[in-house]
C-alpha cells in the first residue's frame, strides 16, 4: 500500500505558477475592437501537457512520470472513497506530492476542503 498526498487545490489559483512552468497557456477569448468591452478576458483556456483543454470536471490527473492516458485509481485512506482517473497532465518536479486530481475528482473522495489526503494509489491501466 502507498501512501502519498494530493491535492486539489495545487491546480486552482496558481495561474503564476503555471505561466511560468510552461505547462499550460492562456489564450484571451475578449477581442480589443469589440465596444465594451473594456479589454477583460471573456474566457480563459487552459491547456494541458498532452495537448487537451484542462476540464476541472472531468475525472483528470497529474502526475510527475506516469505515461498520458493511464487509467489509476485513487481511494482517499481516511473515507474509503475511490475513484478512477486518466492521467493527462505532468506536474513539475518540485512539487512534493505523487499526484494532482481535478475539482471533480476531489468531490468524489471528499477531500474538497481539506484539499490534501493521504491516498492509495494504484494502476489500472498503462497508456501510451
Amino acid at each position: 500500500m502507498l501512501l502519498i498526498g494530493c491535492s486539489a487545490s495545487q491546480r486552482f489559483g496558481k495561474e503564476d505558477k503555471e505561466k511560468e512552468s510552461g505547462s499550460r497557456y492562456e489564450r484571451n477569448k475578449s477581442y480589443e475592437d469589440e465596444p465594451g468591452n473594456n479589454n477583460k478576458a471573456l474566457e480563459t483556456v487552459r491547456q494541458t501537457s498532452n495537448g487537451e483543454i484542462f476540464n476541472m470536471y472531468d475525472l483528470t490527473a497529474a502526475h510527475k512520470t506516469y505515461p498520458f492516458d493511464t487509467i489509476v485509481k485513487v481511494t482517499n485512506l481516511s473515507n474509503g472513497k475511490s475513484v478512477k482517473l486518466r492521467i493527462n497532465d505532468r506536474m513539475p518536479d518540485y512539487n512534493p506530492r505523487i499526484i494532482d486530481i481535478s475539482y471533480k475528482a476531489a468531490i468524489e473522495l471528499d477531500m474538497l476542503v481539506s484539499g490534501i489526503a493521504d491516498v492509495k494509489l494504484e494502476v489500472l491501466k498503462w497508456g501510451n
